[in-house]
């Protein structure tokens, strides 16, 4: 069970990368399959790892790198293919967050101090991660179906559909800036611990 729970990590970061090139080649329709299936494997593995008490330190470290790989290569090609504002900038502060708070961890790595998810009964940062992939679906759903039906870009579905991915991908910002800021607190008080 350990192996396929790994196994199911390491196929979230092989679908980050292969995301990629299926959106520059517009194979949109197998970047959606794709990118469901590396969602969905999200909560599969954390869910059998807790059933079956299989938690390794490499699997948690695949497991949380999958998930940002994931979100951020996916979101990055989307805001290239809509360099509009409402798309890019909640893009680079979700990403920046992420690397902020990885330095938190290093940091406190160096001092042989770990940093726990704050809340994590309700992490806001697995909400995040969450209502990203929520808003990543809707924008890739927004660019299948002109694919497989003859549609209008004006039609009102499609129009309903990226207004709804918009909404969603900035209430994953105000999470993650929520979360970054529950972070820094838990931050500070571990500094406090260091003589």
């Amino acid at each position: 069970m350990k192996f396929f729970v790994n196994f199911l990590s390491a196929f979230r970061i092989c679908a980050s990368f292969a995301i990629i090139p299926l959106l520059m080649l517009g194979l949109y329709t197998t970047t959606l399959i794709v990118y469901f299936l590396a969602a969905a494997s999200d909560w599969f593995d954390g869910y059998l790892a807790r059933k079956y008490a299989v938690c390794t330190k490499i699997g948690g470290v695949m497991d949380h790198t999958g998930d940002k790989l994931l979100v951020a290569n996916t979101l990055i090609m989307l805001a290239v293919m809509m360099p509009v504002w409402f798309i890019v900038v909640p893009t680079i502060v979700m990403i920046a967050r992420d690397l902020y708070i990885s330095g938190l961890r290093e940091f406190l790595g160096t001092q042989k101090i770990e940093m726990p998810v704050p809340h994590a009964r309700f992490s806001l940062g697995k909400v995040k991660t969450t209502l990203q992939m929520v808003a990543t679906i809707a924008f890739l759903t927004w660019l299948v179906i002109p694919q497989m039906i003859s549609i209008a870009p004006s039609n009102r579905t499609l129009i309903v559909i990226f207004e709804q991915a918009v909404t969603i991908l900035w209430l994953a910002l105000i999470a993650s800036v929520v979360s970054a800021a529950q972070y820094t607190q838990t931050f500070i008080k571990k500094l406090q611990k260091i003589k």
